[in-house]
């Protein structure tokens, strides 16, 4: 039900809005499809009026919209199926990113525990997973810049960002070894 696949995210006033984890929950809920206010209210355990709030500031920042009514309910969806943050040199958009990649870390981390592989430490594997996914964004960014103004699908985003990991790795050879040996596989 997305009007896009993938959008790009470079304004700080939109990353402003994502900073917020009840935002980022609601993102998440609208990915598997449209709901209702009351249903993101009863999903995440919190009253309408803090739900539709949100909603409001998601709405204004352009990342979700009206997808239907129902009686007097409004039914909101995301209006891209990814996004992908663009870095730029702002404290907002830095402050935004190190937020959202420490939880991402701190995702993969539960990940790979769930799935049985252990971590030797996690304190160093965290500060060298983070050292290489800051170089490579960085790294990265003249081209991210460039094909920001592509429309790509979902697919050929993954593809491309797999194409950027791969055209960096000769740098962080060293480092994939060290977390490698961090791993109990």
């Amino acid at each position: 039900m997305c009007r896009k696949d993938v959008m790009i995210i470079s304004d700080p006033k939109q990353l402003k809005v994502l900073s917020d984890p009840t935002r980022i929950k609601i993102l998440s809920l609208l990915r598997n499809h449209p709901m209702t206010i009351s249903e993101i209210a009863q999903t995440l355990g919190k009253d309408r009026s803090t739900i539709y709030r949100h909603i409001k500031a998601l709405e204004d920042a352009g990342l979700v919209e009206e997808v239907e009514k129902l009686g007097n309910e409004t039914v909101y969806g995301r209006v891209a199926l990814l996004f992908l943050v663009r870095v730029g040199p702002s404290k907002d958009v830095e402050e935004f990113r190190r937020t959202y990649l420490i939880r991402e870390m701190a995702k993969l981390i539960s990940i790979l525990e769930e799935a049985g592989v252990g971590i030797k430490d996690k304190e160093k594997f965290t500060r060298i997973l983070e050292e290489v996914f800051n170089a490579i964004e960085l790294d990265s960014q003249p081209l991210i810049e460039k094909v920001a103004k592509v429309d790509l699908n979902e697919i050929t985003l993954i593809h491309f960002l797999n194409f950027l990991t791969f055209l960096y790795s000769h740098k962080y050879v060293e480092k994939s070894k060290e977390l490698f040996k961090l791993l109990d596989i």
